[in-house]
């Protein structure tokens, strides 16, 4: 009996010593160990993971290894843990968490300002193309990109008001594109318009028109492209203005049957047909000399089709300004009405792109051009 009670008494020793009696180990969960788990979940659901990948990680990387020594720790008997070491792993954790977190909130703020930047500037970017391919009536494949773009714009700026800046980022490439893609279908056929050489010539020839008014004291007729208006003078004074439609592919110069472009340069009304199919209708002298040679120059050239021919038929005519026409020039009934009785056979007729360098097309693609440049600014 004495036997076993000493050996009960150094049993309760070697417990008080197993115990750590006196000790400075921490035998306790640290408090930190959730308040990582709690960190550690914000930063998830604030996408520190799409925004800060390499550091969210960094953070995961001494996260794991965190939870591995508490699992470690976790599998001793009670009394032989010690959070001590773990704890100042767990603050540490904390710090970190709380720098990323902060990184985190500037970045996603960098990220609101800047698409917001973005989407006006699409937004303006857009609206000029818009009315370019209003302009240029045969641009329907650039209008289809330009459509699919403002739906895309609209989509990504839903997901900017849901704060969701990635995703919003990544449709606006998507608009980019398809802005990229309008761009390349009309900037080559809408250049000619800041072309300066090309203005000249058209101002020539508006001053020409405007000056045989008024020596010869007779009506003379101004049609401007890209302002889609007919002007008419009298005795070199501005009489009437009315707005025109033009061909499907208007803007551009004339160079052969079906192209659907309506031609430039200097006229006359050789006929006048009071029963068009189109109200009424101004028969101008198309193709003149010019137009002849320009066109057989560019078949030997080999620019045309081998079956391209001239083609002739232009006219001044009634049927409203808003339709396409096949390269006349039309106007509301109306409007046709007043002319038709104004204007005689032999009247002067002269049809130019634009009156002045800064015209409503060239100073769009001045826009788009400064747009590009400063994208390219660091």
């Amino acid at each position: 009996m004495r036997h076993f009670s000493d050996l009960k008494l150094k049993v309760f020793f070697l417990l008080i010593f197993l115990l750590g009696c006196g000790c400075t180990c921490e035998r306790t969960l640290p408090p930190e160990i959730k308040l990582v788990d709690q960190q550690e979940l914000i930063l998830w659901r604030e996408g520190a993971h799409l925004y800060l990948p390499e550091q969210y990680s960094n953070y995961k990387e001494k996260l794991t290894q965190a939870q591995k020594n508490l699992l470690r720790i976790n599998s001793r008997f009670r009394w032989f843990r010690d959070y001590k070491d773990l704890r100042a792993e767990y603050l540490q954790l904390l710090n970190q968490g709380e720098e990323l977190l902060k990184r985190l909130r500037e970045e996603k703020e960098f990220k609101r300002k800047t698409i917001l930047n973005q989407i006006e500037t699409l937004q303006g970017r857009m609206e000029g193309l818009s009315q370019l391919t209003l302009l240029h009536p045969g641009a329907g494949i650039s209008r289809n990109h330009l459509t699919k773009a403002e739906v895309v714009l609209n989509e990504a700026k839903n997901l900017y008001e849901k704060n969701q800046f990635l995703v919003s980022e990544q449709k606006m490439e998507e608009v980019e594109a398809n802005l990229a893609k309008v761009e390349a279908g009309i900037s080559p056929i809408l250049n000619r318009y800041r072309d300066s050489n090309l203005i000249s010539r058209w101002k020539q020839w508006a001053k020409e028109t405007i000056e045989i008014s008024k020596e010869k004291g007779i009506h003379s007729i101004l049609i401007i492209k890209s302002e889609k208006k007919l002007i008419l003078y009298k005795k070199g004074q501005l009489q009437k203005s009315y707005p025109v439609g033009l061909g499907k592919n208007g803007l551009l110069k004339k160079r052969y049957a079906r192209d659907h472009a309506t031609p430039e340069g200097k006229y006359r009304i050789i006929h006048k047909n009071p029963k068009s199919r189109y109200y009424k209708a101004l028969l101008l002298n198309y193709p003149n000399e010019n137009d002849k040679r320009d066109f057989y120059e560019a078949k030997k050239k080999g620019l045309l089709q081998g079956r391209a021919y001239i083609g002739g038929l232009i006219e001044i005519h009634g049927g409203g300004n808003e339709g396409l026409t096949y390269g006349c020039i039309s106007l509301d009934n109306g409007d046709m009405e007043e002319l038709y009785h104004l204007v005689d056979i032999g009247t002067p007729v002269t049809i130019i792109g634009a009156l002045d360098e800064r015209n409503r097309i060239s100073s769009t693609l001045m826009e788009m051009q400064k747009f590009h440049e400063q994208k390219k600014t660091p």
